[in-house]
């Protein structure tokens, strides 16, 4: 009886009978979408997604409405608790995504200090990168939410926040050198804008209440995949992810392109950090090896890395090409991965389902009115890179 006693009382502190195993969910490749909704996901949403062969999908709520003036964390000025209401309609969505089959990644836009620039009128909001004081708060909004959600079926890691950028008007250009990047992170360690001591601050706030759940830590630069150059090491914890995105060259793959009276094409020669480069299946390679060779010499292992977003506008005529070689030089190395992104109802401009043609009116009145997006979808030759490796995963 004392022995089966302690065997109960040590279970108790264990947590879930699957807490131990939460991390072997990303011992092979998982492969999924994002969410960016302006309202919360259906169920019908998630069962379309895990039916083409999806296992994951990484969620963000910041375009829903909120309780107060920030989804979850209240106010971005000021952390003081998590809105019930806005709680429970997480909860209610991740039920549903467990309904389907599939695993959730928590991931927000927004931290406190770190409004959103979409939520924020456009504007960079870099205060968590210029005071610890915020840092603080960020700790004890993760630490309450990892404590509501740390038993959840669907959870499959917790996204610290979506594109960090404390290098942003802080003396980094973007896609600089190796050097150049390590000489700017060997003058602010130590500072609020070292993201790794961030990072490190918010998983011991988590990991005091929840010793299980995976977290995943995006690169700096707006998760660039070039912008793990600069850490010395990985991050202590050994349950942690390291994500990067994809949607380089820039200025070929974003919505700005299409309006080029000439736009850039790829393959191409396109705009890139200083200069120009030309931007084809081998570039494409060697851009993406950079966070696996990273990692290589870390001695992180390749499936704790995760292109977390990667994309093009739809309607861009090299759309389609790129996307193949995004995801073959993704599955060279067996990463995980998630497109940007799945039946977003706030824009079209990355919804490949829709294929290359404008969508209806109805698309636009229905989003001015805030009712749930019913414009048809269906696999399209836009679609095909990703939806035939969905359905290779089954």
């Amino acid at each position: 009886m004392r022995l089966l006693a302690a065997t109960l009382f040590a279970l108790s502190l264990a947590g879930p009978a699957n807490a131990a195993d939460l991390m072997t969910f990303w011992d092979k490749p998982q492969h999924g979408g994002n969410s960016f909704n302006r309202l919360p996901p259906d169920e019908a949403y998630f069962k379309a997604l895990a039916g083409y062969g999806a296992t994951w999908v990484r969620l963000s709520y910041d375009k829903w409405k909120p309780a107060k003036r920030d989804y979850l964390i209240g106010d971005a000025d000021r952390y003081a608790g998590i809105p019930a209401a806005d709680l429970e309609t997480l909860k209610a969505t991740l039920d549903r995504a467990d309904e389907a089959g599939l695993k959730v990644v928590i991931a927000p836009l927004s931290l406190p200090g770190m409004r959103w620039a979409q939520n924020n009128d456009n504007t960079f909001d870099g205060r968590l990168w210029r005071d610890k004081a915020w840092w603080d708060q960020a700790a004890n909004f993760w630490r309450d939410l990892a404590r509501e959600l740390k038993d959840h079926p669907a959870v499959a890691a917790y996204n610290i926040v979506n594109e960090p950028a404390p290098e942003k008007n802080n003396g980094l250009a973007e896609h600089a050198d190796p050097q150049a990047m390590q000489a700017w992170y060997a003058s602010t360690q130590g500072s609020a804008a070292d993201l790794g001591a961030f990072y490190e601050t918010i998983i011991t706030a988590i990991r005091a209440v929840d010793p299980a759940t995976p977290i995943m830590a995006d690169a700096g630069w707006y998760g660039a995949a070039d912008a793990f150059s600069y850490w010395p090491s990985g991050l202590t914890d050994q349950k942690v992810l390291y994500s990067f995105y994809m949607y380089e060259p820039y200025a070929a793959t974003s919505a700005p392109n299409i309006k080029r009276d000439k736009p850039y094409a790829y393959p191409g020669k396109v705009p890139f950090g200083e200069g120009e480069e030309t931007w084809d299946k081998a570039r494409m390679a060697g851009y993406l090896a950079k966070p696996v060779q990273w990692a290589k010499d870390r001695g992180i292992p390749l499936n704790r890395l995760v292109a977390g977003e990667f994309g093009c506008m739809r309607r861009w005529s090299g759309c389609k090409t790129y996307l193949e070689d995004v995801l073959t030089a993704l599955d060279k190395d067996d990463l995980h991965w998630a497109f940007y992104s799945f039946r977003e109802d706030a824009w079209d401009g990355m919804d490949y389902e829709l294929g290359s043609r404008a969508v209806a009116w109805e698309y636009w009145r229905q989003m001015e009115a805030n009712e749930r997006d019913t414009t048809p979808r269906k696999s399209t030759l836009e679609f095909a890179p990703i939806s035939r490796r969905l359905a290779n995963d089954r």
